[in-house]
Protein backbone atom coordinates (compact mmCIF):
# COMPACT_ATOMS: atom_id res chain seq x y z
CA UNK A 1 0.00 0.00 0.00
CA UNK A 2 1.42 3.60 -0.92
CA UNK A 3 2.09 5.64 1.76
CA UNK A 4 -0.27 8.59 1.61
CA UNK A 5 1.52 12.01 0.68
CA UNK A 6 -0.19 15.19 2.61
CA UNK A 7 -0.64 18.60 1.16
CA UNK A 8 0.06 21.62 3.52
CA UNK A 9 -0.33 25.17 3.12
CA UNK A 10 1.83 28.05 5.45
CA UNK A 11 -0.49 31.13 5.24
CA UNK A 12 0.71 34.85 6.70
CA UNK A 13 -0.51 37.73 5.66
CA UNK A 14 2.30 39.07 3.06
CA UNK A 15 3.25 35.29 2.04
CA UNK A 16 6.71 36.82 1.62
CA UNK A 17 9.26 35.48 4.84
CA UNK A 18 7.43 33.36 7.52
CA UNK A 19 5.08 31.02 5.05
CA UNK A 20 8.11 30.75 2.34
CA UNK A 21 10.15 29.85 5.39
CA UNK A 22 7.81 27.19 6.64
CA UNK A 23 7.33 25.99 3.06
CA UNK A 24 11.36 25.52 2.38
CA UNK A 25 11.73 23.76 5.93
CA UNK A 26 8.79 21.18 5.28
CA UNK A 27 9.59 20.04 1.33
CA UNK A 28 12.84 19.71 2.81
CA UNK A 29 12.05 17.64 6.38
CA UNK A 30 8.81 15.79 5.30
CA UNK A 31 10.96 14.19 2.10
CA UNK A 32 8.66 13.16 -0.01
CA UNK A 33 5.96 12.30 2.81
CA UNK A 34 4.69 16.18 2.57
CA UNK A 35 4.39 18.61 -0.44
CA UNK A 36 4.23 22.17 0.95
CA UNK A 37 3.06 25.26 -0.43
CA UNK A 38 2.72 28.98 1.56
CA UNK A 39 0.34 31.86 -0.05
CA UNK A 40 -1.14 35.13 1.69
CA UNK A 41 -4.13 36.83 2.61
CA UNK A 42 -2.58 39.97 0.99
CA UNK A 43 0.37 38.76 -0.74
CA UNK A 44 3.26 41.66 -0.99
CA UNK A 45 4.32 40.23 -4.71
CA UNK A 46 7.79 39.24 -3.95
CA UNK A 47 10.08 37.37 -1.46
CA UNK A 48 12.10 39.12 1.27
CA UNK A 49 16.02 38.39 0.36
CA UNK A 50 16.72 38.52 4.29
CA UNK A 51 14.37 35.21 4.07
CA UNK A 52 15.98 33.64 1.34
CA UNK A 53 19.35 34.47 2.72
CA UNK A 54 18.26 32.57 5.75
CA UNK A 55 16.81 29.70 3.84
CA UNK A 56 20.68 29.82 2.25
CA UNK A 57 22.13 29.84 5.64
CA UNK A 58 20.47 26.92 6.89
CA UNK A 59 21.22 24.92 3.70
CA UNK A 60 18.17 24.89 2.73
CA UNK A 61 16.33 25.26 -0.76
CA UNK A 62 15.45 29.05 -1.44
CA UNK A 63 15.10 29.02 -5.02
CA UNK A 64 11.77 29.15 -7.22
CA UNK A 65 9.55 30.47 -4.08
CA UNK A 66 7.01 33.44 -4.83
CA UNK A 67 4.64 35.30 -3.11
CA UNK A 68 1.28 34.57 -4.42
CA UNK A 69 -2.29 34.92 -3.06
CA UNK A 70 -4.34 31.93 -1.18
CA UNK A 71 -7.11 32.32 -3.44
CA UNK A 72 -4.65 30.05 -5.93
CA UNK A 73 -5.61 27.51 -3.41
CA UNK A 74 -9.17 27.46 -3.19
CA UNK A 75 -9.57 26.86 -7.01
CA UNK A 76 -10.91 24.45 -9.15
CA UNK A 77 -7.55 22.03 -9.36
CA UNK A 78 -5.75 23.11 -6.79
CA UNK A 79 -4.05 20.74 -4.61
CA UNK A 80 -6.48 19.19 -2.20
CA UNK A 81 -4.99 20.76 0.75
CA UNK A 82 -4.41 18.04 4.29
CA UNK A 83 -3.39 20.63 6.71
CA UNK A 84 -3.28 24.62 6.85
CA UNK A 85 -1.18 26.45 9.46
CA UNK A 86 -1.56 29.96 9.46
CA UNK A 87 2.34 31.92 10.80
CA UNK A 88 1.35 35.11 11.60
CA UNK A 89 -0.84 36.97 13.98
CA UNK A 90 -2.94 39.08 11.18
CA UNK A 91 -3.57 35.52 9.07
CA UNK A 92 -5.34 34.03 12.48
CA UNK A 93 -7.83 36.48 12.12
CA UNK A 94 -8.94 36.50 8.70
CA UNK A 95 -11.91 34.89 7.21
CA UNK A 96 -10.07 32.25 5.15
CA UNK A 97 -11.53 30.30 2.05
CA UNK A 98 -13.15 27.59 1.61
CA UNK A 99 -10.19 24.57 1.16
CA UNK A 100 -10.83 22.15 -1.29
CA UNK A 101 -10.94 18.62 0.94
CA UNK A 102 -11.93 20.56 4.72
CA UNK A 103 -8.31 20.31 5.99
CA UNK A 104 -6.84 20.51 9.53
CA UNK A 105 -6.44 23.86 10.65
CA UNK A 106 -3.86 25.59 13.24
CA UNK A 107 -2.51 28.64 13.75
CA UNK A 108 1.05 29.10 14.74
CA UNK A 109 1.89 32.29 15.10
CA UNK A 110 5.66 33.60 14.77
CA UNK A 111 6.90 36.93 15.27
CA UNK A 112 7.27 38.68 11.62
CA UNK A 113 10.95 39.37 11.02
CA UNK A 114 10.33 41.57 8.40
CA UNK A 115 8.68 43.87 10.76
CA UNK A 116 12.25 43.94 12.99
CA UNK A 117 13.94 47.69 13.17
CA UNK A 118 17.15 47.63 14.12
CA UNK A 119 21.20 46.88 12.64
CA UNK A 120 21.41 44.63 9.83
CA UNK A 121 22.71 41.74 12.39
CA UNK A 122 19.67 42.90 14.57
CA UNK A 123 17.49 41.73 12.11
CA UNK A 124 18.94 38.66 10.54
CA UNK A 125 18.93 37.38 13.92
CA UNK A 126 14.80 37.80 13.60
CA UNK A 127 14.86 35.73 10.48
CA UNK A 128 17.07 33.15 12.18
CA UNK A 129 14.61 33.09 15.01
CA UNK A 130 12.07 32.67 13.22
CA UNK A 131 13.26 29.96 10.93
CA UNK A 132 14.72 27.80 13.65
CA UNK A 133 11.07 28.44 15.60
CA UNK A 134 8.80 26.90 12.31
CA UNK A 135 11.57 24.39 12.06
CA UNK A 136 11.11 23.21 15.33
CA UNK A 137 7.09 23.33 15.10
CA UNK A 138 7.46 21.50 11.86
CA UNK A 139 9.90 18.88 13.43
CA UNK A 140 6.95 18.22 16.01
CA UNK A 141 4.22 17.77 12.96
CA UNK A 142 6.57 15.58 11.53
CA UNK A 143 6.99 13.70 14.39
CA UNK A 144 3.17 12.84 14.83
CA UNK A 145 1.72 9.45 14.46
CA UNK A 146 -0.80 11.08 11.94
CA UNK A 147 -2.47 7.79 10.79
CA UNK A 148 -3.06 6.54 14.69
CA UNK A 149 -4.33 9.85 16.09
CA UNK A 150 -7.96 10.67 15.68
CA UNK A 151 -9.21 14.03 14.26
CA UNK A 152 -10.20 15.48 17.86
CA UNK A 153 -6.68 14.50 18.88
CA UNK A 154 -4.92 15.61 15.76
CA UNK A 155 -6.45 19.07 15.94
CA UNK A 156 -5.17 19.49 19.42
CA UNK A 157 -1.79 18.62 19.13
CA UNK A 158 -1.44 20.64 16.33
CA UNK A 159 -2.59 23.58 18.43
CA UNK A 160 -0.43 23.01 20.98
CA UNK A 161 2.50 22.95 18.68
CA UNK A 162 1.67 26.20 17.92
CA UNK A 163 1.27 27.39 21.98
CA UNK A 164 3.97 25.86 22.90
CA UNK A 165 6.49 24.55 20.37
CA UNK A 166 5.66 20.89 22.47
CA UNK A 167 3.19 18.55 22.17
CA UNK A 168 1.13 16.96 25.19
CA UNK A 169 2.83 14.15 26.59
Amino acid sequence: MEEKIYNVLFICTGNSARSIMAESVLQHLGRGRFVAHSAGSHPKGEVHPMALATLKSLRLNADGFRSKSWSEFAQPGAPRLDFVFTVCDQAAGEVCPVWPGQPMTAHWGVADPAAVQGSDEERRDAFHDAAILLKRRIELFLALPLKKLDAIALREQLQQIGKTGSVPA
